[in-house]
């Protein structure tokens, strides 16, 4: 989950302006919406492909994007610089 959350604050954070994209702001966003997702854990290869392929559901990104954007409202009202 944390590869997914990652690649879709990138998304994120180009289309939008305004946000504080140091590395500290982005940890926090990362961690507060990491703790809302349900986390996704596989051990073998075929578990690796599941999640792959779960990846890349519209979905699943959209339920990202949508704790991404409330954790970024929260750091950019308590920002921790």
């Amino acid at each position: 989950m944390e590869d997914v959350a990652a690649f879709v604050l990138d998304e994120v954070f180009a289309e939008t302006d305004g946000l504080c994209r140091c590395a500290k702001c982005r940890f926090d966003i990362l961690a507060i919406a990491l703790n809302k997702l349900q986390p996704k854990y596989v051990v073998t290869e075929k578990g690796r492909i599941y999640a792959k392929i779960a990846e890349l559901e519209l979905q699943l990104k959209a339920d990202v994007a949508k704790e991404l954007t409330k954790a970024i409202g929260v750091v950019k009202k308590r920002s921790q610089h």
